[in-house]
């Protein structure tokens, strides 16, 4: 787990390989402000929806991590992949860190508590401490699930492959210019669209749910994350398929989950009764182990 005190503050290690990634990305990303176009334009929000919505949002969070809806496996491992492109790490080390964070949500334990900071939360964590790796003790516990499949333990060891593929498509169509703003620019953007779930949406919004954590809803963040950012709802009942749970409450990635089901390539997807706090109708609790 990362390096924090037992008082919740950082500790005074670093993550080197870390660093060098995000500062790269981010000094590369920037040539986007000199080659645009509207074709590259267009490939960075197609590619933002497939690797943050489809990609992160349903196939690290929704599906790996809380198991809120089932799918075939290989639309599950199709899902796994498009969120490696994120750069956020393989599918093991992602959510077995997502399901400590909802484990201990807020304390000295929790990976990106914002008890210590908004940039802590934010984006110190990846730069400080151990970041996402974790032993093979904590692995056991947290991902028993995905360690016990070889697929997934697989893209997992290899995750930046699909990256690199991506990359190479890009720059046989559009150049260079197309991989600035294909990868690093949509990675960048992603980036910080994920960090802000764990950092602003535990500062600023609205609460719904009288939590034990700080989690808020934040209608802007749910913009830029296909749903993800109606955050107090998600934390109220993280086992939940759906996070927007009023009319206004845009979730594209729960509408995404009403199609499959539609193509009958979702089943056992769980629901929330907002008035109960319950899940309804489909499918009964999942385990704590999945969803402390």
């Amino acid at each position: 787990m990362q390096q924090i005190t037992k008082s919740g503050s950082p500790g005074l290690t670093f993550n080197s390989r870390n660093i060098f990634i995000v500062i790269s990305f981010h000094v590369i990303a920037l040539a986007a402000l000199f080659t645009f176009s509207w074709t590259n334009l267009a490939v960075l929000l197609i590619g933002n929806w497939i690797v943050g919505g489809l990609g992160v949002g349903l196939g690290y969070h929704r599906l790996l991590t809380h198991r809120s809806f089932s799918v075939p496996k290989w639309l599950e491992y199709t899902l796994t992949i498009f969120g490696t492109m994120s750069v956020q790490d393989g599918p093991v080390k992602w959510v077995s860190t997502h399901r400590i964070h909802h484990r201990y949500t807020e304390s000295s334990r929790d990976p990106h508590s914002t008890r210590a900071g908004f940039m802590w939360a934010h984006l110190f964590w990846i730069l400080r401490g151990t970041a996402q790796d974790h032993n093979s003790a904590t692995m056991a516990k947290y991902v028993p699930d995905l360690i016990e499949d070889k697929i997934h333990l697989l893209i997992d060891k290899f995750y930046y492959v699909p990256l690199l593929v991506s990359g190479a498509a890009l720059f046989l169509i559009g150049g260079i210019p197309m991989v600035i703003w294909g990868v690093f620019a949509r990675v960048v953007f992603g980036w910080h669209s994920t960090w802000f779930v764990n950092s602003a949406a535990h500062f600023w919004g609205k609460r719904r749910f009288q939590t034990d954590d700080d989690s808020t809803n934040n209608w802007l963040i749910a913009l830029l994350t296909f749903g993800e950012g109606w955050h107090n709802n998600h934390h109220a009942r993280p086992s939940s398929a759906r996070h927007g749970l009023r009319w206004f409450e845009f979730d594209l990635n729960w509408m995404t989950i009403r199609v499959f089901e539609k193509l009958r390539l979702a089943s056992r997807v769980r629901i929330f009764d907002q008035e109960s706090q319950v899940v309804q109708g489909r499918v009964a609790e999942p385990s704590p182990s999945l969803n402390a």
